[in-house]
């Protein structure tokens, strides 16, 4: 059958045929070697007489080649057709490459399930439905399996059995719903990575393939033909799900690349070998955090010392501190602030400015931290906001005095 040409003859890249139906730039070929979109894989690309083939659709049960324009040729003319060898190749690589992953991932994940794939121009997706967490570790334990199947030059096979059959064996992947390509008349086509390589003797001592899936796809023979492949990274599409992406050919090689130059810049900045990275920056971490905390405990002093050293004036019924302090981050002065054990005052109200002017505002009586907040911010400009008890707000257009100013104003205006 014709739609099953292209999964079948994969390294067939041109032939002659003839025109069975034109309907506008819409066309039905007598035999066709094009492969139609399906199952996550791109439809082929290539020529029709000297016509471009923009897209290849399976309509009920018939290949329609959809052309870049009208065709000059009519039902019943004999053509010349092309596939684009070097798109074609991309997609075998990479959809072979899925089966690979998958068969890693059989390894490495618990209560495994397949939930379809896509191959992209740049990357390739699989979509995993486990239960295993897959972190940094279990990503690069997957892209060293994949790698290493590559490598043992495992062999590729396809052939068709019944769908009855394929129930029975639990070792395939099956999953009518994102492999309808796979399926025709009562018969499933299935695709083996094997568990030899290419000179007939096991590479792991046992004779289980490496994986077997239902799938109507296009591939290369050889897992050796896939070249250069890497894992991207991975992301959760949806509940149970795990995607992970990865990239073969000169979109590896580029990532490749990328980390190698990342881990040599690592190993140079560090003065360390590359095994060493790991702990050098687990020790490099701990350190920054004990400084950092440290840090905050001298910003807490210095505020602490800088509000105790300020008397309190009178708002209305309330004793408020309002000050500038000069030298910390919004944040750390924010947490400084929120912290301070001052019990002179029923507020406190500190303009500091590094970038930009801020404000941070603590209110442990009545007024209302979040108001005054808003209020600034609407007479001042910037943007802001918390809680009744505590809000802090920043990027005045106006300078510290004034935001000073306009606080002392708020509080005895209330």
């Amino acid at each position: 059958m014709s739609g099953q040409r292209a999964a079948a003859e994969p390294y067939a890249t041109r032939f002659e045929t003839e025109v069975t139906a034109v309907d506008g730039n819409s066309v039905w070929l007598e035999t066709t070697y094009f492969y139609a979109e399906s199952g996550g894989q791109p439809a082929d690309r290539g020529k029709i007489g000297d016509v471009a083939v923009e897209d290849v659709q399976q309509i009920d049960g018939e290949h329609v080649h959809i052309l870049a324009e009208t065709p000059p040729f009519r039902a019943g003319h004999r053509v010349m057709c092309s596939i684009d060898w070097s798109f074609r190749m991309y997609c075998m690589r990479a959809h072979t490459a899925s089966h690979v992953l998958y068969g890693a991932g059989r390894r490495l994940l618990d209560d495994l399930g397949y939930g379809g794939f896509d191959i992209g121009t740049e990357k390739v997706r699989v979509d995993f439905e486990t239960t295993t967490d897959i972190d940094d570790d279990v990503l690069v334990e997957l892209d060293e399996l994949l790698n290493r199947a590559v490598w043992e030059s495992r062999p590729v096979s396809w052939e068709s059995i019944p769908v009855s059959e394929a129930r029975e064996r639990e070792f395939i992947a099956f999953n009518e719903a994102t492999e309808e390509g796979a399926f025709n008349r009562g018969q499933v086509r299935i695709v083996t990575i094997g568990s030899e390589n290419d000179n007939g003797t096991t590479t792991n001592g046992s004779s289980d393939p490496w994986d077997v899936a239902a799938c109507g796809g296009t591939h290369v023979r050889n897992t050796r033909e896939i070249g250069p492949v890497t894992i991207l990274e991975r992301s959760n599409p949806g509940d149970g799900l795990t995607r992970v992406e990865f990239a073969v050919g000169p979109r590896a090689i580029e990532r490749r690349a990328a980390e190698k130059r990342a881990t040599f810049a690592a190993k140079t900045t560090l003065g360390a070998d590359v095994e060493s990275i790991p702990d050098n920056l687990t020790s490099i971490l701990a350190k920054q955090d004990e400084l950092e905390a440290r840090n905050s405990e001298l910003e807490s002093t210095v505020v602490e010392t800088a509000l105790r050293a300020e008397s309190p004036d009178r708002y209305g019924d309330e004793s408020w501190i309002v000050t500038t302090i000069d030298g910390i981050e919004p944040e750390g002065l924010g947490d400084a602030v929120r912290r301070a054990s001052v019990t002179s005052a029923d507020g406190l109200a500190v303009v500091g400015e590094t970038e930009y002017t801020f404000a941070v505002v603590r209110s442990d009586g009545q007024r209302d931290a979040s108001e005054l907040i808003d209020v600034l911010t609407t007479t001042h400009g910037g943007g802001g906001g918390g809680s009744a008890a505590f809000a802090q707000g920043g990027g005045f257009d106006d300078s510290k005095t004034a935001i000073v100013d306009g606080l002392e104003a708020l509080l005895t205006d209330e």
